[in-house]
């Protein structure tokens, strides 16, 4: 490789370390696995350098996923010293969204990027919603004591997280909170969930996009080990920052910083999908 290809990579390089930065400490803040960070991150850079759009997204949520491992585990630590973890709900949740997730990673593959574009945007804004009226809870609020309910909610939470990338935090958080955790608590819980999460896609993504062409150079299925070195790395080593922010702010403010965040991303993925 010569020295301008070299450079080229360069800006990549250092999105990516950035990339890492901020999903860390968003993963620590708000119960994340900084996804939905990662995802349009990702997804930008590699157009940028030119790669297939059909695979793009695909290759950025599949990292994304294995990314979240690393990052997930830190911030669920951080918020386990703390006494943040509800264990019993982690063990009511953890089976069900493993197959869940696994099932939406096997099915990734079938859709098109901007099928996954669009969940990602449209499931933003419907967090987002959430978050601020708080229809969930109005909706769900009267079943936070059935096992049953607990084991659906982690089935949907798991597929839908797999597609779009995520840890599950932004679809996790306001349900535990409808079922009548506090919000700290919800935000522990749903980091340590999110690791499930992580695991399961990750497999999911590996197998459906074994063998795909075009795909990102040292791509193992859709994830792309650059990304996920570079990224990973910075956001494990930020997650407990944003996880000591997190018990410095109200929870009123924590909600309005989620929802505005949530709003931002899905935004910026929808623009995506109108400019074609």
């Amino acid at each position: 490789m010569d020295w301008g290809s070299i450079l080229a990579y360069w800006p990549f390089v250092l999105g990516m370390l950035a990339t890492g930065v901020v999903s860390g400490i968003a993963a620590g803040l708000l119960g994340i696995g900084g996804g939905a960070v990662i995802v349009p991150a990702l997804s930008n850079a590699l157009l940028l350098m030119g790669y297939d759009a059909e695979v793009v997204q695909h290759v950025a949520v599949g990292t994304s996923l294995a990314i979240i491992i690393p990052t997930g585990i830190m911030s669920a630590r951080s918020h386990h010293k703390r006494g943040a973890v509800d264990v019993a709900v982690l063990k009511l949740w953890a089976p069900l969204i493993v197959i869940g997730t696994f099932v939406g990673g096997l099915m990734a593959g079938w859709y098109p990027g901007n099928v996954l574009r669009v969940v990602f945007a449209v499931m933003a804004f419907i967090i987002a919603a959430n978050i601020i009226f708080s229809f969930q809870t109005r909706l769900m609020g009267h079943l936070k004591g059935s096992s049953l309910t607990h084991r659906i909610s982690a089935f949907i939470v798991g597929y839908i997280s797999s597609l779009m990338g995520i840890g599950g935090g932004s679809l996790t958080v306001p349900t535990l909170v409808a079922f009548g955790e506090n919000m700290h608590k919800a935000v522990g819980t749903s980091a340590a969930i999110g690791v499930a999460i992580a695991i399961s896609g990750t497999a999911g993504f590996l197998i459906s996009g074994w063998g795909v062409d075009n795909l990102p150079p040292l791509s193992i299925g859709y994830v792309n080990l650059v990304a996920l070195a570079l990224v990973g790395v910075l956001a494990a080593l930020c997650a407990p920052i944003g996880a000591a922010l997190a018990h410095r702010m109200e929870q009123k403010t924590l909600k309005y910083v989620f929802a505005a965040f949530l709003v931002l991303v899905g935004a910026n993925m929808l623009w995506k999908v109108v400019l074609g």
